[in-house]
């Protein structure tokens, strides 16, 4: 059906119930046949209308418009066999057959809101809505015969009609309950469809108080009410289907406001009053009025036996959903700890895998949390099938989960981890997603008397674990007192260096870096060394790792870049072209602050931007972001030097110098020292001059010791040097005299 020919039909429907009002008030003769006929006819277009609504609307709602449309024909059915009958009749035709067909359209109704897109899935909770509108259907029926019937004193409680029409009114107000339990007002059909129910009920109510008292003649204006209705229910066949309609099941219902909630208990009070109204002067209670009190109360205890059984239901899902986690559907952190407390409890023989995915929070920078969740999940099935049955294995949280070992017959843990680590390993024919394989790093940790609780052993297994990563990817170690003890010297480590930077023990040392072919000293580089106050000096490598862990490498960095600038403004007066070079770490990379530090330190010290050099591993560079290359670019706009170091251990580095916008780089040691006895090091030295001279950027060969190699990084072509062969980390006295000798 075409946009146009919907509206001629609206239009002509509209024009029928017009004329059909018309004549209705003029009390013109035939009012019954046209009262009738302007029905049938309504009904009818309302049921073609929903029909095409079905064809054109979604699969969601196909159904809603295709129980709708049988609805309105049953409607012009039931009119149509009302209106032969009380042709033939001449009276009411209140006939079975009639009843029979309105009542099979209140079900294909009630069948068609229950398909709506908020009603519930599940076949318990429909229930549950239908027998919040029957509650409150059977509560209309003490309060509809107070109201209706009780004061008319020459009513036959005898006849069908005046007991059993308000059946009618009952089934509507079910209807009307239905709908306002599932309706969604952002979508408009269900409130056009509202009011056509309320329209309806008002019409039911009003013929079965006019009938019993026998004012009530076909051809009455109370007749519109119902082709009124019917055309409502065309009317919202004109609009669109809500945005969400093809997301409906993925959509999450949002919680009923609590009016909703109560509506099917708010009439239970009425009816209770009205059951005691409707008593007759014998004493008795009406049929009608006693029974649709038992069957509410039946309808009562249903509904709370259905709320009853989905509180339980409710109850299991909380608690799994408390003890599981949601991404990989393993015991979670909390379920791991009873586990692990109810073994220890028992007094069985327990052992603790702690497990750490290597180089996880890399995957989720570089490739989205996404990817991370997705490859979580695949490493989850792994493990579980590499467990299979001997051990509780968990996910505590991001990348790290955990095994729990108890039981006599069990497998000896250390077993369990070559399992694990087997699991892990990329199969032949795998490619995996992006690539990406993880390793993993383990920690076990056996129950013993060492152990107060549970905590102190997962401690142990998380002590093993870190010993495990620093031996590399892939491993498993098992905690001994000896890690225990190292892990307690850490820690002591960890709130001395929290110390340091406020209480001032760390201090500067400048390595020159020097000018091959005049040997000038033309920059330095700032390192950080630690004077502990009970161990002594500490070199870099002893706490900068400790730091980057724990992320006070930030502090600092910040300390390190005021301090280097401040030193670099003291030699700048005699030697303007002498800079200073600070390294930064990744961490510090990825932070916006970063340039308010350093533009705050050359401002502060004096010291003009250009004479400051950012030093970045190849590391940190490649796992940054879009962000930390513009950081980087605003930094060159300010004058500052970027200089990549240790180049040629990353596996990125030449397609990231199209992108980087750095000034320098500086050859890594490991190939300098290999200068003299490997030809492969010494081409790498000379690719990577020629490459830099291709970029337009400066070389440092870092490492220099021996004459040797100092010849050798001088004949392939690099300008700049580094290393003992030059001069070794110094103070800032020495340094100065360095820079006053050449």
């Amino acid at each position: 059906m075409s946009a146009r020919t919907a509206r001629i039909g609206l239009l002509g429907a509209g024009a029928v119930l017009v004329g059909e009002a018309l004549w209705l008030f003029a009390a013109l003769p035939a009012a019954a046949v046209v009262s009738d006929v302007g029905a049938l006819l309504v009904a009818g277009w309302a049921a073609v209308a929903c029909r095409e609504a079905a064809r054109r609307h979604p699969a969601p709602l196909r159904r809603f418009w295709t129980l709708l449309a049988v609805t309105m024909a049953l409607a012009a059915l039931g009119r149509a066999v009302w209106t032969v009958d009380r042709l033939l009749g001449g009276d009411l035709p209140h006939t079975p057959l009639v009843g029979a067909i309105f009542t099979a359209g209140i079900l294909t109704g009630t069948g068609a809101l229950l398909c709506s897109l908020a009603a519930p899935r599940t076949a318990v909770g429909r229930a549950r809505t239908v027998l919040d509108g029957v509650i409150v259907g059977l509560a209309l029926v003490p309060i509809g015969w107070v109201v209706v019937v009780r004061d008319v004193a020459a009513a036959d409680l005898a006849d069908p009609l005046r007991t059993l029409g308000l059946l009618f009114p009952m089934l509507d107000l079910m209807q009307l309950t239905i709908l306002v339990a599932v309706a969604r007002p952002a979508w408009r059909p269900m409130t056009v469809i509202g009011a056509s129910l309320t329209l309806r009920a008002v019409a039911d109510t009003v013929y079965v108080s006019l009938a019993v008292r026998g004012d009530y003649f076909s051809g009455h204006p109370i007749d519109l009410c119902w082709p009124l209705s019917y055309l409502l229910v065309g009317v919202a066949t004109r609009y669109p289907p809500p945005p969400e309609c093809d997301h409906a099941d993925e959509a999450e219902s949002p919680l009923p406001p609590w009016w909703r909630v109560a509506l099917p208990y708010l009439p239970v009070g009425g009816a209770i009053a009205a059951v005691v109204l409707a008593r007759q002067p014998t004493g008795q209670t009406p049929h009608l009025v006693f029974y649709g009190m038992m069957a509410l109360l039946a309808a009562l205890a249903l509904r709370q036996g259905l709320a009853a059984n989905e509180n339980l239901r409710l109850v299991v899902r909380l608690r799994r959903l408390a003890y599981a986690d949601q991404l990989t559907g393993l015991p979670n952190r909390l379920m791991f700890n009873r586990k692990l407390r109810g073994a220890l409890r028992d007094g069985r023989p327990v052992a603790v895998l702690l497990l750490d995915l290597d180089g996880f929070k890399q995957v989720n920078d570089r490739f989205g949390h996404a990817t991370g969740d997705s490859l979580l999940t695949g490493v989850a099935e792994r493990m579980r099938a590499a467990v299979d049955g001997d051990g509780t294995i968990a996910r505590l949280g991001g990348d790290e989960f955990a095994v729990l070992v108890d039981g006599e017959g069990r497998v000896p843990p250390e077993r369990l981890a070559e399992r694990l680590l087997a699991a892990l390993e990329p199969a032949e024919d795998d490619d995996g997603d992006l690539g990406l394989h993880p390793s993993a790093s383990i920690g076990i940790a056996e129950y013993g008397p060492q152990h107060a609780s549970h905590t102190d052993l997962l401690r142990d297994a998380d002590i093993a674990m870190y010993a495990a990563k620093a031996a590399g990817k892939s491993a498993y170690r098992t905690c001994t007192p000896a890690l225990r003890e190292s892990a307690v010297t850490r820690a002591e480590l960890i709130a001395d260096l929290r110390r340091a930077v406020d209480e001032g023990q760390l201090h500067l040392e400048f390595q020159p870096i020097v000018d091959l072919a005049t040997g000038a000293v033309r920059s330095a580089e700032a390192l950080v060394r630690w004077r502990h106050p009970r161990l002594g000096l500490l070199s870099p490598a002893r706490f900068l790792p400790l730091a980057e862990e724990t992320g006070l490498i930030v502090p600092i960095d910040r300390w390190v870049i005021h301090e280097a600038c401040r030193a670099a403004a003291t030699w700048r007066g005699r030697r303007t072209e002498a800079t200073v070079a600070v390294n930064i770490a990744a961490a510090h990379l990825r932070r916006p602050d970063l340039i308010a530090t350093v533009t705050a330190a050359t401002a502060s010290a004096g010291l003009a931007p250009r004479a400051l050099t950012l030093e970045l591993t190849e590391s940190a560079l490649i796992d940054g972001s879009e962000a930390v290359l513009d950081r980087l670019r605003q930094l060159r706009e300010l004058g500052i030097r970027i200089s990549i170091d240790d180049f040629g251990t990353g596996y990125s580095a030449l397609s990231y110098l199209h992108r980087i916008p750095a000034t320098e780089l500086k050859i890594d040691r490991s190939f300098v020292a290999r200068l003299d006895t490997d030809a492969r090091a010494y081409a790498t030295v000379e690719m990577v001059t020629r490459l830099a001279g291709a970029f337009e950027l400066s070389v440092v060969a870092e490492g220099v010791e021996t004459e040797r190699q100092h010849a050798a990084v001088a004949a392939i072509g690099c300008v700049h040097g580094q290393g003992y062969r030059y001069g070794r980390p110094t103070g800032l006295a020495q340094l100065r005299k360095a820079l006053a000798r050449t």
